[in-house]
């Protein structure tokens, strides 16, 4: 089942603010058609919330804490592109998150790789500099990180991002396509955009629902961070357009993108998903802040290869996506390494094949790793946090805003509470278990 593959992911996109997820806006048009056409995954959900955590789930099948962790990608862990570079593939990855480039391991079995590093404009490498070799606790750090807030905050100018625009990331990919890409032989794309990432400052002719200048987001950004509560219901509604206009402009590159690639390959599949989500103060909080509420885990995920499609309410995770992608290249026997399982049977409407029964997620508080845990149910959520020493337990049918903590009202089922304790423990048992791999 050879054929031509691309995986395209959204920074910070919460799978409620797409239209084709019922939001009440028609932001992802494009995406809308190739949930129409495709499959559309409705359950989702991430291992994390944030870039480093969530996307070894993608790329290598396994769990944010495992094999070392999420800082750096070990050896121990198995690339999807490395699968598809042995298997034949010509394979190309292009983005721009410092957190996913190769120094952090995240080039390996890719023949072509743009992680922005080549961007020489001074600011851009001031900002990249300060952030990569600064101790981010240290003196300095924090006086040069106040001098760009307060700069954004006065003139809404976004001094030296690293972040490449949608259109630019585009631009490259369809270079590769019809160059390496169209090649006799298949091949594989990865494309990461940052765009709804903050700070909100969508490109003016994609503001379809803001009506503020875009450097406005920027002005925002500062206060929304470091002062959430001061967040006046009209500036959340600023940042929320801002932010819904991000997405239609990524919507629309991806829709560039797609129909591109369909233009030139004959034989394709493309799956598409976000690493987390965003929080827009649902639980107080902006921007994604490693607590695992549904704004954060839950995740677009579609799969489009022009001849099946469906509706899927099956519980399915971030480590299924490399797998899938495996198996769509024919690949028999998965990486010893791969945690995930193929969609294939879901894809194939064999829904009967497929058995979880609940999605894990793990993140670290460094230097000393204390962890926070999550397990979700399509009824239940529990999360045990060591970084504050509590539990939470979510019913989700009567409390799907994750507002009531049943275990801190007392009014929790003992025996749904030891369950889930019992799968966190198993989480960390298998957690724990990769260990050995790095000995």
């Amino acid at each position: 089942m050879t054929q031509n593959l691309a995986l395209v992911t959204v920074d910070s996109l919460r799978a409620d603010h797409l239209s084709c997820y019922g939001y009440d806006r028609e932001t992802t048009p494009h995406l809308d058609d190739y949930a129409d056409d495709g499959h559309q995954f409705t359950a989702a959900f991430s291992h994390a919330c944030a870039t480093r955590p969530a996307f070894p789930g993608i790329l290598t099948s396994s769990h944010p804490l495992m094999y070392g962790g999420f800082e750096r990608l070990s050896e121990d862990r198995t690339l999807i592109s490395e699968v598809l570079s042995e298997a034949g593939y010509a394979t190309a990855g292009f983005h721009s998150n410092l957190y996913l480039s190769a120094d952090f391991g995240y080039g390996r079995g890719f023949d072509t790789f743009f992680d922005s590093r080549e961007d020489s404009s001074l600011t851009t490498t001031l900002r990249r500099q300060i952030k990569e070799r600064l101790n981010t606790n240290g003196a300095l750090f924090n006086f040069l990180q106040k001098v760009y807030d307060r700069t954004e905050q006065t003139a809404g100018v976004n001094i030296g991002t690293y972040h490449t625009p949608a259109d630019e990331i585009t631009d490259r990919a369809l270079t590769w396509v019809r160059g390496e890409g169209a090649r006799s032989g298949p091949s594989f794309l990865w494309v990461h955009y940052m765009d709804p990432h903050h700070p909100y400052a969508p490109p003016e002719e994609h503001q379809e629902f803001s009506t503020v200048s875009r450097r406005e987001g920027v002005r925002l950004r500062p206060k929304m961070l470091e002062q959430p509560d001061e967040i006046t219901d009209v500036e959340l509604q600023i940042l929320t357009d801002l932010y819904d206009d991000e997405i239609r402009y990524t919507d629309a590159e991806i829709g560039r993108l797609l129909s591109t690639i369909d233009n030139q390959w004959d034989d394709w599949t493309a799956v598409i998903t976000a690493d987390h989500g965003e929080e827009l103060r649902d639980h107080g909080e902006f921007s994604h802040q490693n607590r695992f509420y549904d704004e954060m885990m839950h995740v677009p995920l579609i799969v489009y290869n022009g001849e099946t499609d469906g509706i899927h309410n099956e519980l399915v995770g971030h480590v299924d996506i490399g797998a899938t992608l495996a198996t769509q290249a024919g690949v028999e026997t998965l990486p010893e390494h791969f945690w995930g399982e193929s969609l294939d049977p879901l894809l194939e409407g064999q829904s009967h094949d497929w058995h979880r029964e609940g999605v894990c997620a793990g993140w670290c508080d460094l230097p000393d790793e204390t962890r926070r845990l999550a397990y979700r149910t399509h009824r239940w959520k529990y999360i045990r946090d060591y970084v504050y020493d509590r539990e939470e337990l979510y019913d989700l049918e009567a409390d799907p805003a994750e507002q009531q903590n049943l275990i801190k009202e007392e009014s929790v089922d003992p025996e749904v509470l030891d369950e889930y304790r019992e799968r966190i423990d198993q989480y960390e048992q298998d957690i724990d278990s990769t260990s050995v791999w790095m000995e």
